[in-house]
């Protein structure tokens, strides 16, 4: 097949042709890239927000969640997301899709983790690469679109629950909970890790309550995060509108 890209130049390498005597142009005529199996790739977007100064400051936050309208995990809870288009960078797609469906656009966004157990999804072989951002919610409007049923802003809590060593890894269960003038939800959440000059951290649902497939354990990532920054005194100033 032809090349996926119309400008080639910066992969011609030493320019040497290959063991089976191809220059780039005659090994891209030939590459199949439907030979193998590929999995999909999604983005998700947690947005955390804040009313006031003083709320950020004392770490009250909400987090922006959609309601499932289609299957999987229909009626369930949510972070805004969706399939990444052929020709569409990652983090334009964390933008677009928390546009289509919840009305909200200009936001920075940061990709601080990458979800990809080949379980997670019963459609396909689905990878998730999973943003941040937040913003002041006086400064935002939302508006369920595409194939979210609904859209709303929910405040958001989490707490330590045991911690304990197993096996070489450090663990620690935590008590997430969501809920807004409407409903309620909660979820337990385990983090694992292991430090060294290699790191390891995962977040893995135990108790979803509600919240689709792992959303609840991205969540729980996010926010730890986010609140770890808050905690050091990082900058606590986020732009409402980002360079498109």
């Amino acid at each position: 097949m032809a090349s996926f890209l119309e400008d080639i130049t910066p992969f011609y390498g030493t320019g040497e042709r290959n063991g089976k005597g191809q220059t780039l142009e005659e090994f891209l005529e030939e590459y199949d890239p439907y030979r193998y199996k590929n999995p999909c790739c999604t983005t998700d977007t947690v947005v955390f927000s804040y009313k006031d100064e003083q709320a950020l400051k004392e770490g009250r936050l909400k987090v922006l969640l959609v309601k499932r309208g289609n299957h999987p995990s229909i009626g369930c809870w949510a972070l805004p997301g969706g399939f990444v288009n052929l020709r569409e960078n990652l983090e334009d797609t964390a933008r677009r899709e928390l546009q289509e469906e919840t009305g909200v656009s200009g936001l920075p966004v940061e990709q601080f983790a990458c979800y990809g157990d080949y379980q997670r999804d019963p459609r396909a072989r689905i990878i998730t690469s999973a943003y941040l951002s937040i913003v002041k919610e006086s400064d935002v409007s939302v508006e369920a679109g595409d194939d979210a049923a609904d859209a709303a802003w929910f405040k958001i809590e989490m707490e330590p629950e045991t911690a304990y060593e197993e096996d070489g890894w450090e663990k620690t269960e935590y008590h997430l909970t969501i809920q807004n003038q409407d409903q309620k939800r909660n979820a337990v959440i385990l983090k694992k890790e292991r430090t060294g000059l290699v790191r390891e951290k995962y977040y893995v649902v135990k108790e979803g309550g509600g919240i689709a497939v792992d959303h609840a354990a991205i969540l729980a990532q996010a926010y730890e995060l986010l609140k770890g920054r808050m905690h050091s005194g990082q900058n606590m100033h986020f732009p409402c509108q980002s360079a498109e």
